[in-house]
């Protein structure tokens, strides 16, 4: 198997992007000796997509698997890609040798123009970059934020943990105490960049939607219950995913997550626990195997006595369930009935629907009650 197929072994995360510049240097000396020997030079990385996603039970999360693909310069179908990864490595290399970061939309325009005396574009759309930039991820090893990339920000963090952004004047701050609007998450949190520097919290609680994570903070409900409090706004973004598995990990707390009751939000659940199939190279630093599920289910629907504020399943919620129902990191008996209560009913529920009983019920009774009985999912 090449270097590059040996995707088990732990990429480190306190690898200096002298070592990464250093892994893309080596690469593109090989393409040049290969040149040299009038040879066609070589690219390879990982290929991606479901055929090369593996689940690991023993570990908990989804693993990339071991199926590589390789692009050659002199193959028609593959030399404007070979020419596009060729400046992406020229240019993350350039970042990082001098310590400056981009967005993968600034990388893009840089690097956007017209070939001389050519009607030929470098990118035609940041369609073209972005994937390029997932190659280059896997075949040097590495995660994007590691290439001194970042997209944007998406996640707020709130509660009594004490962070140092190493990045901006060695800044340390208390995420309580930064109005109730919290920290927004960067999308590039590493240790290198930010430290969590302590806590006092007893366990994360992450947050599908933004009006529970509001709600949740205009109740006290984090102070109260000594918790940390993530707001993901959706699906979880990279640097999102990523802090909560440095929280979890570092500061040793349980986790906690709370979502819509249907097929989307237990999905964004899963990617928080085992990972996601884009991203199964990077699981081992993002996924949290340990995360528990709080809500919402379908059995809150008549446990709370929420049948009037349930809402019908799309078909789009439908299909998601019936693929979900088969993926393997589902097949446990918990989310088996779930899933097939869900699609039995065709109902699903939302997090604010709790607010038909009190707006404060979420902070006063359901989130306490649940978590001090431990009436969680896998």
């Amino acid at each position: 198997m090449s270097e590059k197929g040996r995707r088990k072994s732990k990429t480190t995360e306190k690898v200096s992007p002298k070592e990464i510049a250093g892994r893309i240097e080596k690469s593109a000396n090989a393409m040049v000796g290969q040149i040299n020997k009038l040879q066609d030079p070589e690219f390879t990385t990982m290929q991606r997509g479901k055929s090369n996603v593996v689940w690991d039970e023993k570990k908990g999360y989804l693993e990339l698997g071991e199926k590589e693909v390789t692009r050659t310069f002199l193959n028609i179908a593959h030399a404007r890609k070979f020419m596009q990864t060729s400046m992406i490595m020229a240019k993350t290399q350039e970042y990082l040798n001098h310590n400056k970061t981009a967005s993968i939309r600034e990388i893009y325009y840089e690097l956007k123009h017209t070939v001389a005396d050519t009607k030929e574009n470098t990118f035609e759309g940041q369609d073209e970059s972005d994937p390029i930039i997932v190659d280059l991820e896997h075949s040097v090893d590495t995660i994007r934020e590691k290439l001194n990339l970042h997209a944007n920000p998406k996640g707020t963090l709130y509660g009594d943990i004490t962070l140092l952004d190493r990045m901006h004047h060695n800044d340390k701050f208390n995420a309580s105490k930064l109005g109730r609007g919290g920290w927004s998450i960067m999308s590039r949190v590493e240790p290198e960049e930010i430290e969590i520097v302590d806590s006092n919290a007893e366990y994360l609680l992450v947050a599908e939607t933004e009006a529970i994570f509001e709600r949740l903070i205009e109740e006290g409900y984090p102070k109260d219950n000594k918790c940390l409090l993530i707001g993901t706004g959706g699906q979880a973004a990279r640097g999102t995913r990523r802090l909560i598995h440095r929280v979890h990990n570092e500061l040793d707390l349980p986790t906690i997550v709370f979502t819509d009751g249907d097929p989307y939000g237990w999905y964004i659940y899963s990617v928080i626990k085992q990972g996601s199939m884009a991203l199964a190279a990077h699981s081992e630093f993002m996924s949290v195997p340990e995360a528990r599920y709080v809500g919402m289910t379908i059995d809150d629907v008549k446990e709370y006595k929420l049948e009037a504020v349930t809402e019908r399943m799309t078909d789009g919620d439908i299909k998601r369930a019936k693929e979900m129902l088969a993926y393997p990191w589902f097949q446990n008996k918990e989310w088996q009935a779930q899933l097939n209560k869900a699609l039995d009913q065709k109902i699903r529920i939302e997090q604010q629907a709790l607010a038909n009983k009190r707006l404060d019920f979420v902070a006063t009774h359901y989130l306490p009650e649940k978590i001090k009985n431990k009436i969680f999912l896998p």
